[in-house]
């Protein structure tokens, strides 16, 4: 049976039918709440722990399709609460959440066999996408949707993070790639400043509003150098997007 998302996409679902499962591991109450707010918003099923004992008891009954694990919790490192998951769920995909951005804490997260990394702070949405590419390459659940975003001759990939125009390959930092998804996803309507920043960057930003026109006009530079132009200012409303003319 196939179903609908309240987004309007059709969701990603288990070989039976039943919706993805995943568990969030974070000792930030507010963190842990808005990322299964987020999640659920997806259709997935959702269950939280606290700390790292609690993971291990709720994964033995609720056998989640993904992990989203901090690595810093109060009972034990994020690295050591992996190696007990794996006993129990030996190929469950795991997303690490953490404040850290040195390279040998990321290498460190992925050789203990993390799957993928995302430091904080972060879009939920990049959250959300990471956890979608990652269930999806698992093989436990397939997408009955298309992941593939298409305003004129742009495409964006919201698995693969591929985006291409007229078929040529465009490189996006993960910011760029967040606000011309957000943009992509309402496309001819005009998007405030302030819904783009609380859409775009993460919930506890406290940028201004130049931050926006600083990422258009990256996004300008890259998508729109040398073709019809596709991202429009509305003086004194915002931005939009809509196909080249």
């Amino acid at each position: 049976m196939t179903t609908t998302s309240p987004r309007g996409r059709t969701e990603m679902l288990r070989p039976d039918g039943s919706p993805v499962r995943v568990l969030v591991v974070d000792d930030e109450a507010p963190l842990s709440e808005l990322l299964s707010m987020a999640l659920r918003y997806e259709g997935w099923e959702v269950r939280s722990a606290a700390d790292g004992a609690a993971a291990v008891r709720t994964v033995r009954g609720f056998r989640p399709d993904a992990v989203v694990l901090d690595v810093m919790l109060p009972d034990m490192d994020g690295l050591a609460v992996l190696g007990r998951l794996r006993r129990e769920v030996p190929d469950v995909p795991v997303l690490f959440l953490t404040a850290r951005d040195a390279v040998e804490d990321r290498i460190a997260g992925l050789t203990a066999g993390g799957d993928d990394y995302v430091t904080k702070p972060f879009s939920l949405e990049e959250v959300v996408a990471r956890l979608r590419g990652l269930i999806r390459r698992s093989g436990t659940a397939t997408v009955r949707g298309e992941s593939l975003l298409a305003v004129g001759d742009l495409t964006l990939d919201e698995d693969s993070h591929e985006v291409t125009r007229g078929g040529e390959s465009i490189h996006l930092t993960a910011t760029e790639f967040e606000l011309l998804r957000y943009l992509m996803r309402n496309p001819r309507r005009v998007l405030s400043k302030a819904q783009i920043l609380d859409r775009v960057w993460s919930y506890d930003f406290g940028g201004q509003a130049n931050v926006v026109e600083l990422y258009i006009s990256y996004l300008r530079r890259k998508l729109d150098a040398g073709r019809p132009p596709m991202i429009h200012t509305r003086r004194g409303a915002g931005y939009l997007i809509k196909p080249g003319e």
